[in-house]
């Protein structure tokens, strides 16, 4: 079956769990159906999240759903979806969710972190449905990147593959210099406020996103060393400002040691709308592939 025959025909239920809101949504035939969302609860007792999560897969359920796939920001133990420290969620060290969503929706459960989402999504609901070999790099608050090859999310064992953003790079590490936080930490102003700026021709915001695409410049080729991948397409916040880093960022690449590779290289933006649910979703499509 071609991949993008997978998507038709079977209802999946997808789940974006922010640090902030958990989202849930019933993606069946490439349309999300029906989604719900509540804010993640402050509290110290992992349980009273997984009820609200569970609350919210129930709001959106119906007897078709096949599988339901979870996306969150931390590290996961894919095989047996066991997920530890998940950023701003205190009381999630570890919690054995595809154990408990089983348990409860009888349905597989599959839960990857937010970047091998983002990267699964745009494979089978985006630009990535035109290759088989891709990055999908985040670049927005962090840096970070799911891996796709022959078409799949490239399997490993603590769902580390991708973070490109923790690769040591001058005094810190690339996601320093190459996310949304080099604005915040060279120039003490937010990616957003800098683009706006920049937009109005504003020297000192233009000086920032020419260092930044040299930066980023130097990110991907890095990834191009690692993986060698057809394409990359680049979400995450700083992605809607391509057009003020796109120039200095081709210049750094221009000294990458084998210039083909540079010229056959596809860097693009997604243009996916609801990325997360939609990619947490693709988690089942993916496996069942």
């Amino acid at each position: 079956m071609e991949h993008n025959d997978k998507t038709t025909g079977q209802t999946v239920i997808g789940v974006d769990m922010g640090g902030t809101r958990i989202r849930t949504g019933r993606v069946k035939d490439n349309i999300i159906e029906s989604t719900a969302s509540d804010f993640v609860p402050k509290t110290d007792n992992a349980s009273e999240v997984t009820d609200v999560l569970v609350k919210l897969i129930h709001e959106v359920s119906d007897e078709e759903v096949a599988g339901i796939g979870v996306g969150v920001p931390s590290l996961v133990d894919s095989d047996k979806g066991i997920v530890y420290n998940v950023q701003n969620i205190p009381s999630w060290e570890e919690v054995y969710l595809k154990d408990i969503l089983e348990k409860e929706f009888k349905v597989p459960v599959y839960v990857n972190n937010d970047a091998n989402c983002f990267a699964v999504g745009e494979r089978f609901f985006g630009k990535g449905k035109e290759y088989e070999d891709f990055v999908g790099l985040i670049c927005g608050t962090g840096l970070g990147a799911g891996i796709i090859k022959n078409g799949h999310l490239m399997p490993d064992r603590n769902c580390g593959s991708g973070e490109f953003g923790e690769i040591p790079y001058l005094d810190r590490i690339y996601e320093y210099y190459a996310s949304g936080q080099f604005f915040q930490h060279v120039y003490g102003e937010n990616g957003d406020d800098m683009a706006l700026r920049a937009r109005q021709k504003d020297q000192v915001a233009l000086k920032a996103f020419s260092e930044f695409g040299t930066h980023l410049g130097k990110a991907i080729k890095t990834i191009m060393l690692a993986v060698d991948p057809a394409a990359i397409i680049i979400g995450g916040g700083v992605a809607e400002s391509f057009e003020l880093y796109r120039d200095s960022m081709y210049t750094e690449m221009k000294d990458f040691p084998y210039p083909r590779s540079v010229q056959n290289l596809e860097i693009l933006i997604t243009d996916t709308q609801e990325i997360a649910i939609l990619g947490a979703a693709a988690l089942y499509y993916n496996a069942t592939d």
